[in-house]
């Protein structure tokens, strides 16, 4: 059994072969300027992002990774805010192994230290990601939920599961051998028999896999200029 676990961590560490952007957790001014570098399990190694602040409601960001890894684009937009509390849009577009588009509804909330002065930040959101064409050339379409925090200015995480319901029923998430359960159930390989959850090719994740729907993400904030006169 510890075997197994092991296999299981270092599979999840080697990443899903899908993509998520690190949006800004703040609201940002026209023109201000962010960038840092996120890793994800998702990804492997880590990316480099950069985001610009359009208007004071809209702001873009680009993601840059080794080879294709976590390598896209995506357009943030605040719809709702009150004190505190503000909601943002996210649509994404992202270039891997099973090249991933995001619509992701966040809803964050910022902490009010006691002397007064902005605190950690935390969220939640769900997001649906659709794969046009995968590793397997099928497609893929996913729902699921996450969550999030930064203590401070300096670094954040996220993490989140998207499940695809014509892959696997969500209730059969936790069976490590569902390779083995397709083949001797009837029914279950009628359905789901020909949603491979690896490539048999390379050996990675497909569009149908857990593991592409598993998002863990850790973030550091390098840099944040404000917007200037020429801006």
């Amino acid at each position: 059994m510890k075997h197994q676990l092991l296999i299981i961590f270092i599979i999840f560490i080697l990443g899903g072969c899908a993509t998520h952007p690190t949006v800004s957790t703040t609201p940002m001014a026209q023109g201000e300027k962010r960038y840092g570098w996120s890793w994800s399990a998702e990804n492997v190694f880590p990316y480099l992002w950069y985001r610009y602040g359009l208007s004071d409601k809209d702001d873009i960001g680009i993601r840059v990774g080794p080879a294709i890894y976590g390598t896209g684009f995506d357009y943030s937009r605040i719809l709702y805010t009150k004190d505190n509390k503000w909601d943002v849009m996210n649509l994404a577009w992202s270039l891997n192994p099973n090249y991933n588009t995001d619509f992701t509804y966040y809803k964050f909330k910022q902490r009010v230290n006691k002397d007064d002065t902005p605190g950690a930040i935390s969220w939640w959101g769900l997001r649906m990601m659709y794969i046009a064409k995968g590793i397997t050339g099928g497609s893929s379409s996913r729902i699921g939920f996450l969550l999030g925090g930064q203590p401070n200015d300096r670094w954040g995480y996220e993490i989140g599961y998207n499940h695809d319901f014509s892959s696997m029923p969500i209730t059969n998430i936790f069976d490590f051998k569902w390779n083995d359960t397709v083949k001797n159930d009837v029914n279950l390989k009628r359905r789901y028999g020909d949603k491979p959850h690896t490539d048999p090719a390379s050996g990675l994740p497909t569009e149908y896999s857990r593991l592409t729907g598993i998002s863990f993400r850790v973030y550091v904030n390098l840099e944040m200029t404000p917007p200037t006169a020429a801006d």
